[in-house]
C-alpha cells in the first residue's frame, strides 16, 4: 500500500457524524498525506464535507446504512458485521485496503469485531487496550487497560513488548523504560504471574528496558515510559485517575465560586488556570489503541467531541506513518520470542 490511508467508522459515537467530520477536517490540517475512507450513511455525511473544502480530494465515502448500537451486545455485533460501518471499516484494513480503522462506536464491538476480522499478530499471546496518560513529566502509556481482565506471566511480557515499540516510534523515546504495576516495589509483593514475567525478562534482552515494580500513586510523576499491568487492575487505574482529574477541577471551581475574594483571584490568575485546564483536557489524551493485532486499531471515546476525535485519528495516523507493526514484527525477532511461545 503506497499511501497512508485511514478507515474512518462515521457512524459511531454520541455526536457521530457531525463531530467525527469535523474532527478529520482538524486532523487532515495535521496530517495532509493521510486519505481517509468514510464508512457511513452517504446521505448524512456528504452535505457535511461539503463545507470542509480541505478534506474533498483527501476522502472517500463508502455508503452503509448499517451501525453498531451503543448497547448492543458484541456477540450480535459481529453476527452482522459486514452490514455495519464499524464492521466494513475495520475489513478494509484486513484487506489492506486501509492501514488503521478509528471509531467511537461501541467499545466490545470494536474490540470483537477487531480481534476475530483482523488476527492476533504472530508471536503475540494476546492483543492489549492501551492509552497515553498525561504525567508530572509529560506522557505514559498504560496497558492492558481492559482487554484483558486475567492474564498469564507470558501475556504481561508481549504486553511489555508491545509497549516498547509503541514508546519508540510514537512518543519519540528510543530507551524507554517500562514497569509493571504492584502493590508494593519490593521483589517479593504482588501476584505470581507478576514475578514469572520477570522472570522471563531477565533472560532476555528486554530487561534492558525494564525497570522494576511501581505502585499506583507514583505513575502520575512519570519516572517510567510504560506501566504494565493485566486488564482488571488497568482499567481501575486509568478510571481512578480520571476520576481524580474530574475531582480536581470540580474542587478549583467550587473554590473559584464560593466567593468574592476567589472571583478575583481567578481573575488575577486567569492565564495560569487557563493553561492547568489545557494540560488537564481529556481529549488531548483521546484514542485507545488495541495493539497486537495485524492492523491498527483506535478507539475514540463516544462522547467525545470534535477535537477529542481529531486527536484520535491523529494517533491512528502516527502509528501507520511510522510503521508500528512492522516495528512489533521486528521487535519479535530481535528478542527471539516467538520461538519461546511455539
Amino acid at each position: 500500500m503506497s499511501k497512508n490511508i485511514i478507515a474512518i467508522d462515521a457512524m459511531g459515537g454520541d455526536n457521530a457524524p457531525k463531530s467525527v467530520i469535523a474532527g478529520l477536517a482538524i486532523s487532515s490540517i495535521r496530517n495532509p498525506t493521510v486519505n481517509y475512507v468514510i464508512y457511513g450513511n452517504k446521505n448524512i455525511i456528504a452535505p457535511l464535507l461539503k463545507r470542509r473544502t480541505n478534506l474533498i480530494n483527501m476522502t472517500e465515502i463508502v455508503h452503509v446504512e448499517g451501525l453498531v448500537g451503543d448497547d448492543e451486545k458484541a456477540s450480535k455485533a459481529l453476527r452482522r458485521a459486514k452490514d455495519t460501518s464499524m464492521g466494513q471499516a475495520i475489513a478494509s484494513v484486513s484487506d489492506g485496503a486501509a492501514n488503521a480503522v478509528v471509531s467511537g462506536g461501541n467499545s466490545g464491538a470494536l474490540m470483537a469485531m477487531s480481534i476475530f476480522g483482523l488476527k492476533r499478530l504472530e508471536g503475540i499471546s494476546r492483543p492489549a487496550l492501551a492509552a497515553i496518560m498525561p504525567t508530572v513529566n509529560g506522557e505514559i502509556l498504560a496497558l492492558d487497560l481492559g482487554a484483558n481482565i486475567e492474564c498469564s506471566s507470558q501475556n504481561l511480557v508481549d504486553f511489555s513488548i508491545m509497549g516498547i515499540v509503541f514508546a519508540q516510534k510514537v512518543l519519540g523515546r528510543p530507551h524507554p523504560k517500562f514497569a509493571f504495576l504492584n502493590v508494593g516495589e519490593e521483589e517479593n509483593k504482588g501476584k505470581n504471574i507478576i514475578h514469572d514475567a520477570v522472570k522471563i525478562i531477565e533472560g532476555e534482552s528486554l530487561k534492558l528496558f525494564y525497570d522494576g515494580y511501581i505502585e499506583g500513586n507514583n505513575v502520575n510523576f512519570g519516572k517510567i515510559d510504560i506501566v504494565v499491568s493485566d486488564g482488571f487492575s488497568g482499567n481501575i487505574m486509568l478510571k481512578t485517575a480520571e476520576g481524580t482529574a474530574k475531582l480536581c477541577s470540580e474542587y478549583l471551581r467550587q473554590v473559584f465560586n464560593a466567593s468574592l475574594l476567589g472571583k478575583i483571584s481567578y481573575f488575577i490568575g486567569r492565564s495560569a488556570f487557563l493553561a492547568i485546564r489545557k494540560k488537564m483536557d481529556p481529549r488531548k489524551h483521546n484514542g485507545a489503541v488495541l495493539l497486537g493485532l495485524n492492523g491498527i486499531v483506535v478507539k475514540s471515546h463516544g462522547g467525545t467531541d470534535s477535537l477529542g476525535f481529531a486527536h484520535a485519528v491523529d494517533l491512528a495516523s502516527e502509528m501507520s506513518l511510522k510503521g508500528y507493526n512492522e516495528a512489533i514484527k521486528h521487535q519479535l525477532t530481535e528478542l527471539k520470542l516467538t520461538e519461546i511461545k511455539k
